[in-house]
């Protein structure tokens, strides 16, 4: 029964800690995404629309948080961890970018092809320019997140975390700077 017991609570304790990975991706996309939507709001003040979309925006930040833990547990991008964290960062990054490419390509076909009934009018309606563009600010958004998570791995998650949200937090007395 003991056995039952701490496989329960490992579960469990995994269960929260995945949850405590997802909020916090989520938080930090939902960060940049809503700058950006406010940026667009502000923008578009200008030209007097009214637009404002900030569940969107969160919604995205939702589902790529879900994609990048998908992409971590299936192990993408372990490949360059034992090189420098910024080479393993934007290797991560870029390999990132590709999968969320990959799968918001993926929901714009089928988005147009509910729409449209066809396959070749829902490729054609894909705006290709659109897509770099949103790759690029997802790129510059990547970089940071996943050199904190590289950091992360490397210190461990109890250091980093004191080191980030303990006050007097100090690096080992052993270390040489």
């Amino acid at each position: 029964m003991s056995i039952e017991n701490s496989a329960g609570k490992g579960l469990k304790e995994k269960t929260i800690h995945e949850l405590w990975e997802l909020a916090w991706v989520f938080l930090y996309l939902a960060f940049f995404f809503c700058s950006l939507e406010l940026y667009s709001v502000l923008l578009l003040r200008d030209f007097h629309v009214k637009y404002l979309n900030f569940g969107f925006a969160l919604i995205n930040a939702l589902v790529i948080a879900k994609v990048i833990l998908l992409g971590e547990y299936a192990r993408i991008g372990r490949k360059y961890e034992e090189r420098p964290l910024i080479l393993s960062a934007a290797y991560k990054a870029i390999l990132f970018v590709v999968l969320v490419f990959v799968f918001h390509l993926v929901e714009e076909l089928v988005k147009r092809l509910l729409h449209n009934g066809h396959f070749a009018g829902a490729l054609a309606q894909v705006r290709v320019n659109d897509l770099l563009g949103r790759g690029i600010i997802v790129f510059c958004t990547f970089l940071p997140l996943f050199a904190f998570r590289e950091l992360r791995r490397v210190l461990g998650e109890k250091k980093f975390m004191d080191l980030f949200f303990r006050s007097g937090a100090r690096p080992d007395q052993g270390s040489e700077r």
